[in-house]
């Protein structure tokens, strides 16, 4: 256990500042999910939340200010992977809240099935993000719908499954990658084009792109119209 300087509430809930990086309190007390670093103040176990690792955290160091997550929250994850940021959006949430994460690849789940077995929060389910039809029985109207999805249809994919499982009003968070989307176009025409497609169907809260940190990729923030 490293002490590090003092943990410090930041604006947002459930995410804490120590030594310029941002924490989150450890939901599973001395399990670390992917390497990372702990901090522990007044018998709280912090888990340092790696802004080269997860674009949510790489979102935050950049200046995002608005970041819906709250304790006992819904959320649908597509794109889960393995759990790194997954892990810290459990820790958010809190044992009252649920994650129903969504991901194609079968090596990746395997990893987060046992993540989500010590967490008690989260639902590995194996499916293609392409298809919420598929997985309708599985998941509940949610609070939150988060995706990264490396895929050219990436803004499709979420529209369509905000439309099927996010309740009215609700928010939603994507990781545009304009590699991905168009690898000949320049990443800010690409955005561009997402997000007017997006304003379609959102209310855009918050943007900021993530280099250096994740390259070409822009965060956006939401909430269901």
């Amino acid at each position: 256990m490293i002490n590090l300087p003092k943990v410090k509430e930041s604006k947002l809930e459930g995410i804490f500042i120590t030594d310029g990086k941002f924490a989150t309190k450890n939901l599973i007390l001395g399990e670390k999910v992917y390497g990372e670093q702990f901090v522990k103040e007044e018998n709280i176990e912090y888990r340092v939340w790696d802004f080269y690792r997860s674009k949510p955290a790489a979102a935050l160091k950049k200046g995002l200010k608005i970041f819906p997550l709250k304790l006992g929250m819904k959320i649908l994850y597509l794109g889960i992977a393995s759990g790194t940021t997954a892990s810290h959006f459990s820790d958010i949430i809190g044992s009252g809240g649920i994650i129903y994460g969504v991901d194609v690849a079968e090596r990746v789940l395997r990893d987060l099935v046992r993540v989500a077995e010590k967490r008690g929060n989260i639902v590995p389910i194996l499916a293609d993000a392409r298809k919420p039809e598929e997985y309708a029985s599985s998941v509940e109207k949610v609070d939150l719908v988060y995706e990264d999805v490396a895929s050219d249809d990436q803004i499709p994919i979420m529209i369509r499954n905000c439309e099927k499982f996010l309740k009215e009003g609700g928010y939603a968070m994507i990781a545009i990658k304009s590699q991905s989307i168009d690898v000949t176009k320049p990443p800010k025409e690409v955005y561009k084009q997402a997000l007017a497609e997006l304003e379609k169907h959102f209310e855009i809260l918050d943007k900021v792109e993530l280099d250096p940190y994740e390259k070409h990729h822009l965060f956006v923030v939401m909430k269901f119209k």
